[in-house]
C-alpha cells in the first residue's frame, strides 16, 4: 500500500520517498514508491505528471491500493528520491473539480438531478445530469456558483464512521467499499470523492458554464474554471476585437453588425441565384434546333444547376439532354434526362466505359465519371445515334 500524501496536503508539490519497485512494461517503466503526492487517475480526473529525480512521470495508476508511476526511464530500487509534481496542472485540475462539486451540488439541491458522469478533459470539463436544465436555468446556476467562489469557503475533507455515514446525506455516483472520503463545500455540496481539491473556494477564481446540450435523456454541461476560464475569455476578447475592426463596428455592437452583414449576403445570394437561373435559360436557348439529344460540358455549374439546366433544355422540346459539370480534379458530375426515353441504360453504359457511378429513375439519372471531354463527347454522340425511342 502506497502512503497517499495528496490526501494529507492537496497543495504539496515536492516530497521525499523511497523506490520500492521498478519494472519495465512495454516502452516505459512502472515505479512504486513507499509514499507519493502524485494523484493517480480516478474519479473523472486524469493523473498528475511531474518528475522523480530527473526522470519524467507521464502517468499514474492505482491497483489494489498500490500506486504505479509510469516513467520514461528506470530508477534504482531502494533509492531515496525527490518527487515533484507539475503544480500548474494539478492546481488547474483542482479548480475544475472543486468547481464541479459546487455546480453539481446546486443542480441537485434545486432540481434534484444527479450528476451521472464527470470528465475532466484537456480543454474543458463536462458534467452529465439525469434531467433537463434550460439555458436560462444554467445561467442562474452559474451566478450562484460564483457566489460560492466569492465567499471563499473552506473546503472540508472528512472520513466519517459507518454510523455517521448512515445519517449523512451526500452525493455519490458509485457504491463505495471501505472508508468513504467526504468532500464538503459548506452550504453547497456534500459528496463522496477520492480526488484532491482546492482548500478554499476562492482558489477556483471563476466558474463559467459554456454550454448545455441534451445527452442520454438528460443534459451535458460544459464548464471552465479558474485560469481555463480566463484563457477562454482572453481568446474570445481577441476574436471580438478582430471582428470589430473587420466590420468597423464597436465591440458591443458586433452581433448587430454581423446580422446586418448576413442579411446583405442573403440578398446578394438570392440575386445571384436569380441571375444564374436566367443564365441557364440562356444556355438552354442556345442549343441547336436540329439536335434532339443535347450534350453539354460546363465548367461553372454549382450544386443543383446541372439538373436545372437539363430541365431547361427538355422544356424546349428536346428528347434528351446530358450535362457534364467539370470538377477540380478533371472528373465530371453528370445529369442525364429524357422525355421519350429510358436514360438508365444510357447511364449504365456510360459508367462502364468511364469508371462512373450513379443511377436514378427512367426519366433522369445522376452520377460521376472520369475521362477526357473529347472521349466522353464521342461516346455520347455514338450512343445517341444508336438509341431507340419509345
Amino acid at each position: 500500500m502506497t502512503e497517499k500524501l495528496f490526501y494529507e496536503d492537496s497543495h504539496m508539490t515536492e516530497f521525499e520517498a523511497r523506490v520500492e519497485l521498478c519494472r519495465k512494461k512495454g516502452e516505459h517503466f512502472e515505479v512504486v514508491l513507499d509514499r507519493t503526492a502524485f494523484f493517480p487517475e480516478g474519479g473523472g480526473q486524469y493523473a498528475d505528471t511531474g518528475f522523480l529525480g530527473d526522470v519524467r512521470v507521464t502517468d499514474v495508476q492505482e491497483k489494489n491500493g498500490t500506486i504505479y508511476h509510469i516513467t520514461e526511464e528506470s530508477l534504482e530500487e531502494g533509492r531515496n528520491i525527490t518527487g515533484k509534481i507539475d503544480w500548474e496542472l494539478r492546481f488547474m485540475k483542482m479548480q475544475q473539480h472543486t468547481g464541479e462539486h459546487i455546480v453539481s451540488g446546486l443542480v441537485h439541491s434545486r432540481f434534484s438531478w444527479n450528476n451521472v458522469g464527470f470528465h475532466l478533459g484537456n480543454e474543458d470539463s463536462t458534467m452529465d445530469f439525469d434531467g433537463e436544465i434550460s439555458k436560462e436555468e444554467l445561467r442562474e446556476i452559474e451566478r450562484l456558483a460564483n457566489e460560492a467562489v466569492a465567499k471563499n469557503l473552506e473546503v472540508l475533507v472528512t472520513y466519517p464512521s459507518d454510523d455517521e455515514l448512515a445519517n449523512l446525506e451526500y452525493r455519490s455516483k458509485i457504491e463505495i467499499e471501505g472508508q468513504v472520503r467526504i468532500v464538503t463545500v459548506p452550504g453547497y455540496d456534500v459528496c463522496a470523492c477520492c480526488a484532491p481539491h482546492a482548500e478554499r473556494t476562492g482558489e477556483i477564481g471563476l466558474i463559467k458554464l459554456t454550454n448545455v446540450q441534451r445527452y442520454k435523456g438528460g443534459v451535458r454541461v460544459t464548464m471552465l474554471c479558474g485560469f481555463r476560464a480566463l484563457t477562454d475569455y482572453s481568446e474570445k476578447e481577441e476574436q471580438v476585437k478582430n471582428i470589430s475592426a473587420m466590420l468597423c463596428a464597436k465591440e458591443d455592437e458586433v452581433f448587430q453588425a454581423a446580422a446586418h452583414l448576413k442579411e446583405e449576403k442573403n440578398k446578394l445570394q438570392a440575386k445571384l441565384a436569380e441571375t444564374r437561373k436566367k443564365l441557364l435559360e440562356y444556355k438552354a436557348g442556345e442549343t441547336p434546333e436540329e439536335e434532339s439529344f443535347v450534350c453539354l460540358f460546363e465548367e461553372d455549374l454549382d450544386g443543383d444547376e446541372p439538373r436545372l439546366l437539363v430541365n431547361q433544355v427538355l422544356a424546349r422540346g428536346k428528347d434528351g439532354c446530358a450535362v457534364f459539370a467539370k470538377n477540380k480534379d478533371m472528373s465530371f458530375r453528370y445529369v442525364i434526362g429524357g422525355r421519350n426515353m429510358d436514360v438508365r441504360s444510357f447511364a449504365k453504359g456510360l459508367n462502364a466505359q468511364f469508371e462512373g457511378r450513379g443511377g436514378g429513375k427512367p426519366e433522369m439519372v445522376q452520377g460521376s465519371l472520369k475521362g477526357k471531354e473529347a472521349e466522353v463527347k464521342a461516346w455520347v454522340q455514338k450512343m445517341t445515334e444508336e438509341i431507340k425511342y419509345e
